[in-house]
């Protein structure tokens, strides 16, 4: 299927491994010129240059990138000095540490919403405007599963993100975006392969003493999919959301979990 996104522009956050990687991929895949952020300027050169060599890469797609901390105001000064307009954006950031909640300060708990849900939020701010007058633009949020099924350890992630969804919620209906064909969604990862999901499962090696592979193995067990996710069928997904024929989806949660979600709503 032609998506319909060729040519456009897209912003792509924590787009140096994972999820991210596997978005920016997606799109530059369907001849989207993606403009790649993250912190690492060595992982982000990279995993950028070998998107420029993929074979399945449209001929004239260009691959930028900005290695800077996009939870910064300088980091996202420095994304749109790379591009003043984007067509697409997908936010993403590195997830807060697990933990038990009555071992976070009030610090703690500010870089959490400063960095999962501040930091789209203030993006979106900076491009939703430019997208309505152009007549399209696609928003996508990186969010996580625990928005529907709260993590008990994962606490600052669980307040941080629902808060970002909730104002999706709201932003994403406004006749002004919406009836301008300017989307905004939430793509809710389970358990992908990804260096966020080894972290969490190198923490239950250490408080359980069991080893990687029977950590490992019983959480796919928990999956009806009985595997984990991978970052491109993550971005495919990702790329669906921004393309031309999506443009009636619009304040969504999607949840990619491999049925691990019990829940029929």
């Amino acid at each position: 299927m032609d998506l319909g996104i060729k040519g456009r522009w897209a912003l792509v956050c924590g787009a140096s491994k994972g999820l991210g990687l596997g978005c920016a991929r997606a799109l530059a895949r369907e001849g989207v010129h993606v403009v790649m952020v993250a912190r690492g300027a060595e992982a982000l050169e990279e995993a950028a240059q070998a998107l420029r060599e993929d074979a399945k890469l449209p001929a004239g797609t260009e691959v930028l990138t900005v290695a800077a901390d996009i939870t910064t105001p300088e980091g996202r000064a420095a994304a749109f000095a790379a591009r003043a307009d984007y067509d697409i954006v997908v936010t993403n950031a590195g997830g807060p540490p697990p933990g038990d909640f009555r071992d976070w300060d009030r610090a703690a708990w500010i870089r959490a919403v400063d960095a999962n849900m501040l930091t789209p939020i203030e993006l979106i701010k900076a491009t939703v405007d430019g997208m309505a007058a152009r007549g399209f633009g696609r928003i996508v949020n990186i969010t996580s599963s625990a928005v529907k099924a709260p993590i008990d350890i994962l606490g600052l992630s669980n307040g941080a993100r629902s808060g970002l969804t909730g104002f999706v919620a709201g932003a994403a209906r406004t006749e002004r975006l919406a009836a301008a064909n300017v989307t905004i969604n939430n793509l809710l990862p389970g358990a992908f392969d990804t260096d966020r999901l080894r972290a969490t499962m190198e923490g239950a090696v250490k408080k359980t003493g069991q080893t990687m592979d029977a950590v490992a193995e019983a959480r796919r067990k928990t999956i009806p999919a009985r595997r984990f996710g991978t970052p491109d069928e993550f971005g495919a997904t990702c790329a669906f959301l921004c393309s031309a024929h999506a443009s009636y989806v619009t304040g969504q949660n999607v949840l990619i979990d491999g049925g691990a979600y019990p829940g029929t709503y």
